[in-house]
């Protein structure tokens, strides 16, 4: 059965893209992905079906909530590293940083990843924004190793590093307890201490 959520008469209608998210989630997690439909959205968060794609592209959009300026900021990390800082070592921090969530927004934070990556439609939706995410990590190991991004190096090393992220998200959904940074950190090392021992990976130009 389907559980409706409509606007409470005389509330106020959603303003920004953070409250429309959380009515989102809020049906997500009554009626499931699948079954919790655009208009559903836009009728519990009080406003209009235009209204809404002024917000999202699609529902599958949701989740990733504001993926394109995080993205970016980890692109302007990675750029501004010392050069002293190894290649695998400045991935590793620059990945740490942009996974890091305020404690306040963990339960929500594993709650979009779930999504992201348990809801079929939703992982292969993550298509593009996989591809994306790893041409940032594709074109600074590109800089850094005096190679062009699309060269089987630096493709190399952002599929590598793309895995370890979603191999640690993995296993901290599936153990509460678990600390995402320090998993992250955990499998950097061992993927940093792989690629320095490889002949075909240089760490500086």
């Amino acid at each position: 059965m389907v559980i409706a959520v409509p606007a409470p008469p005389g509330r106020r209608r959603v303003t920004s893209r953070a409250e429309l998210e959380q009515a989102a989630f809020t049906l997500f997690t009554a009626n499931g992905f699948e079954q919790t439909t655009v208009d559903d959205i836009a009728t519990a968060a009080g406003i209009g079906r235009r209204t809404f794609f002024r917000y999202f592209p699609s529902k599958n959009d949701i989740p990733w909530g504001a993926f394109e300026l995080e993205l970016e900021k980890m692109r302007v990390r990675l750029k501004a590293c010392p050069r002293e800082v190894p290649l695998m070592d400045a991935i590793r921090l620059a990945l740490i940083d942009f996974n890091r969530v305020a404690p306040a927004q963990v339960p929500l934070h594993r709650r979009r990843m779930e999504l992201i990556l348990r809801v079929p439609t939703l992982f292969a939706h993550s298509t593009l924004r996989f591809t994306a995410w790893r041409q940032v990590i594709a074109d600074f190991v590109a800089e850094r190793t005096d190679c062009r991004p699309d060269d089987l190096a630096p493709q190399v090393v952002a599929h590598a590093v793309l895995g370890v992220a979603v191999a640690a998200y993995e296993h901290w959904l599936d153990h509460e307890d678990a600390d995402l940074a320090a998993l992250l950190d955990a499998g950097m090392r061992q993927l940093g201490t792989a690629f320095t021992q490889s002949p075909n990976i240089r760490s500086h130009r």
